[in-house]
């Protein structure tokens, strides 16, 4: 049984076909590996064991019954920002504790018609706010290359949990990197899609215009089919955009022979780690002995991206957290003398530091007097930021950039200087400002044995190019396959 760790979704969903292993057999495996090293790792908020063998029994009968979903009877983590139907969905969050949706998010709908197996809720930094996942009310989630080390953030929990072996594949968000930098950290492959690819209905928003829904696999071809489970119109969420969704496993075997790949001049500054840039330098040969041709591009309004994302994203935030009051779900504190005393109490109490800290600056930039020097001037740059990606498209078929100017750092290094943790996503922010896909994959390891992972970039929609030109590297760079001893 020892051997399933080596198993990608393919591998796996290909035994259980041929009725070689039971989903249930492979679901108590996960559950007992998870027993056995989670309590060093803490990247699940609840282990919902009783569900997950259920659903394994249930997709045991399907495949009995000759059905094949695309997941059927794969266990998979799920972040904690995502409505699940009778199971507490918290975010994180003390504010949200003991919240038991009645309905499920577009995404767990998806996942459930394909068959899957729901192992558990995965840790996260508080409403996703944070890049180290250090700021989860049910405590830090640890690095399984090296437990004094971060996994990154905000979706750390789901990409320790991949890197763990701790499930096959894992779900997370990206609101400005919480996908792509954790899976950098771990050593695995993460994707935040197109803007409005992936219905964001039913997941707990931090930032509306900003938020996206991906996974966090093993390989580029798990990648792939967990993107064709989960993409896809949908009439419920009034971002989702109504465009056809290819069978992403078709762009897996394509070579990117003739591509012209951009290298932005403005992302190898200084400060990035020596290990990464070494690194990053044996991916552009890579991606030259693949055929492709490496250009010098630029987009020129890069150095506005960090002062944008923190002034956007804190205003939505505020905006967006203002329904958590105590009133009719979540936290309340006992002894309130009236109801703005219990919003105060509840507020105070129920949110982290950090959240308070965004919402303070969100409220303040969408103030009277401070909207148009802030919020409307944001926004401005914004659309100057995406065009800047606009343009650098007419010129290259996909950009690469580092994902992470660092390795994973220790744990506690950067909580008390929020500025040098907002810089952790110095890479990854503009994917999201500009609204296009971007996926991390591995890219070698520091001498320290710390994971490194490289970004590619392609324009709206263009979900499939970033799979071609990722497993193509992912099979020519001959990076060494390791895993973190637990």
């Amino acid at each position: 049984m020892e051997d399933i760790l080596e198993l990608t979704i393919a591998q796996i969903r290909e035994l259980l076909q041929k009725r070689k292993i039971s989903s249930v057999e492979l679901t108590n495996y996960f559950l007992e590996r998870i027993k056995r090293f989670d309590g060093d790792i803490s990247s699940y908020i609840k282990v919902t064991e009783e569900y997950a063998l259920k659903m394994a029994g249930d997709a045991d009968k399907k495949i009995a019954d000759g059905e094949n979903g695309q997941l059927l009877g794969i266990p998979l983590g799920i972040k904690d920002i995502y409505c699940t139907k009778g199971i507490e969905t918290t975010c994180a969050s003390r504010i949200l504790k003991g919240f038991i949706p009645p309905y499920d998010a577009t995404i767990i709908r998806r996942l459930k018609d394909e068959g899957y197996v729901h192992l558990g809720r995965l840790n996260m930094d508080e409403f996703a706010m944070g890049s180290s996942t250090e700021t989860s009310y049910f405590g830090i989630t640890r690095n399984p290359w090296d437990l004094e080390r971060i996994p990154g953030g905000s979706s750390g929990g789901s990409a320790a949990a991949v890197a763990a072996d701790e499930c096959i594949a894992s779900i997370g968000s990206d609101t400005g990197g919480s996908i792509r930098q954790p899976a950098a950290l771990c050593g695995v492959v993460g994707m935040k899609p197109t803007y409005g690819r992936v219905s964001r209905f039913g997941l707990i928003a931090f930032a509306s215009s900003l938020d996206q829904i991906g996974p966090f696999t093993k390989d580029v071809e798990d990648c792939a089919i967990m993107m064709n489970a989960i993409a896809g119109y949908d009439p419920r969420e009034s971002t989702s955009v109504p465009l056809n969704v290819p069978d992403y496993t078709e762009f897996i075997s394509r070579g990117i022979g003739g591509w012209k790949v951009g290298i932005p001049k403005e992302y190898f500054i200084e400060g990035i780690h020596p290990d990464i840039e070494k690194a990053m330098q044996r991916a552009i040969t890579t991606v030259e002995g693949l055929g492709a041709t490496c250009v010098e591009i630029s987009l020129p309004h890069t150095e506005y991206c960090l002062a944008v994302y923190y002034i956007i994203a804190p205003a939505e935030a505020s905006s967006n957290l203002a329904r958590y009051d105590g009133v009719k779900y979540g936290f309340r504190p006992q002894g309130s003398i009236d109801l703005l005393d219990m919003y105060k109490k509840t507020r105070s109490a129920g949110f982290g530091a950090e959240v308070k800290r965004r919402i303070m600056i969100g409220t303040y930039a969408l103030s009277s007097g401070y909207y148009d020097a802030y919020y409307k001037k944001a926004s401005q740059v914004r659309a100057l930021i995406k065009r800047d990606f606009t343009e650098a498209f007419t010129l290259c078929d996909a950009i690469l950039t580092p994902t992470s100017p660092t390795p994973a750092f220790k744990i506690g290094e950067k909580m008390d200087d929020p500025l040098q943790m907002y810089l952790s996503d110095i890479f990854t922010i503009s994917t999201n400002l500009a609204g296009i896909p971007g996926i991390s994959v591995p890219c070698g390891f520091t001498k320290d044995g710390l994971p490194i992972g490289a970004q590619f970039l392609a324009g709206h929609f263009e979900e499939g190019k970033l799979i071609q030109i990722a497993s193509a590297f992912e099979k020519y760079a001959n990076i060494e396959k390791r895993r973190p001893a637990l």
